[in-house]
């Protein structure tokens, strides 16, 4: 089977049973991705599967052929850093640092859910449908939940998430493209 990593594809054998999570980091070495609960309830092992944010552990790999997969190993460009990333350092939305590339990948689901119009349960109803969702801190709180913080970096990581935001939304002002259906 041919699994596409960041952009890169890979020719693996595997066991019909070996997830996602198990490929990056056993059979790849791409660690970013973290083993937490292995049951998809703290959002560790948290990767972009066509740009939605997904839970490694519970994909199968075999299931996900034809996808791009992005994980935090492939945000980065050269040797700069993804903008959520420096986002995430310059409010220093990390403490122990084991969350921190599954909270990054879903930040970065959640600008490009927001964009294309997905309501969260905090979405006002008065919405129109399909416009973008105006990232607030209770958006992104609620966007961000199924993302577990043992150290409690959450005010940081909100406060990450909105500097994001807005540079997303100066960028598409600006006209930049985008990457993943966030303009970056």
């Amino acid at each position: 089977m041919v699994l596409h990593l960041n952009g890169t594809p890979y020719a693996l054998t595997l066991d019909h049973r070996t997830t996602v999570l198990d490929v990056l980091r056993e059979h790849l070495g791409l660690t970013g991705a973290k083993k937490g609960c292995d049951h998809g309830q703290c959002g560790a092992c948290t990767v972009l599967v066509d740009g939605r944010r997904a839970n490694s552990c519970l994909l199968l790999a075999v299931a996900q052929q034809g996808r791009r997969i992005t994980t935090v190993e492939g945000l980065a460009e050269d040797d700069r850093l993804h903008p959520l990333q420096e986002a995430f350092l310059e409010r220093d939305a990390l403490q122990c640092g084991y969350c921190t590339p599954g909270q990054i990948c879903s930040a970065l689901g959640v600008l490009a859910e927001a964009a294309d119009g997905f309501p969260s349960h905090v979405t006002p109803p008065a919405t129109p449908a399909g416009a973008p969702v105006e990232l607030t801190a209770d958006e992104i709180r609620e966007r961000m939940s199924g993302n577990l913080c043992r150290c409690g970096a959450y005010p940081r990581i909100v406060e990450a998430v909105a500097d994001a935001d807005a540079e997303v939304r100066d960028r598409a002002a600006a006209g930049c493209p985008t990457d993943e259906g966030v303009a970056w």
